[in-house]
């Protein structure tokens, strides 16, 4: 079975979704680490009460390089079993950009979630940039992550109506409705071996 490793830096709300997913016995996996940047992130107490390990690394205040603290977080990884052979790993509100060194090691084999729809407003507020464009629907996509931003090939998207009453607030949670019931099921399909990755496309079956 493979062992998941899940990085937050918050209240990891994702990361609560696809736990009680595997709990139900809904996904194949072992949830093997929950990691977090911050000491304080509401997710580990979380996580703890559901049953699964948590490590700290914390990067406040950490000197070195991006590719430096990665291979922190690589090391916690690979003590919990979650490899570049045997594991997924899941960025769940974790607030940090991964090194290329990091995502190389552990090529297609690391997902993020996004809060649109991929290639569109990619980045920070993404919520902010739909409305601000004028958008008719919105929504969510969970990708592969690569080297750059927000540009993985994408596994999963889902959409949500724009009302012109939408506030970023609003239209934030309406997002978040769908992205805790896309990221189980990506992870599931990924743990099912059902995701294949040619080029920028990904076929799932």
């Amino acid at each position: 079975m493979l062992n998941l490793g899940i990085l937050i830096s918050g209240r990891g709300s994702n990361m609560e979704s696809i736990l009680k997913a595997i709990k139900k016995k809904k996904i194949p996996i072992n949830p093997a680490i929950v990691i977090s940047n911050k000491p304080d992130a509401k997710g580990l107490k979380i996580a703890q009460k559901i049953g699964v390990p948590v490590e700290i690394v914390e990067s406040k205040g950490f000197k070195g390089t991006r590719a430096e603290y990665d291979k922190k977080i690589i090391s916690t990884l690979t003590k919990y079993g979650v490899t570049p052979r045997n594991g997924l790993v899941c960025l769940a509100g974790f607030m940090r950009i991964i090194s290329p060194e990091f995502v190389k090691k552990y090529k297609n084999r690391i997902i993020n979630i996004h809060p649109a729809l991929l290639p569109a407003f990619p980045g920070l507020d993404s919520q902010k940039q739909a409305l601000e464009y004028g958008s008719k629907v919105s929504g969510c996509t969970v990708h592969f992550v690569d080297t750059g931003m927000d540009t993985g090939p994408v596994i999963i998207q889902a959409t949500v109506k724009i009302n012109e009453k939408d506030t970023e607030e609003s239209l934030s949670k309406k997002i978040l409705k769908e992205e805790h019931r896309i990221y189980p099921e990506a992870v599931n399909l990924f743990a099912r071996k059902k995701i294949r990755v040619s080029g920028r496309k990904t076929i799932i079956g």
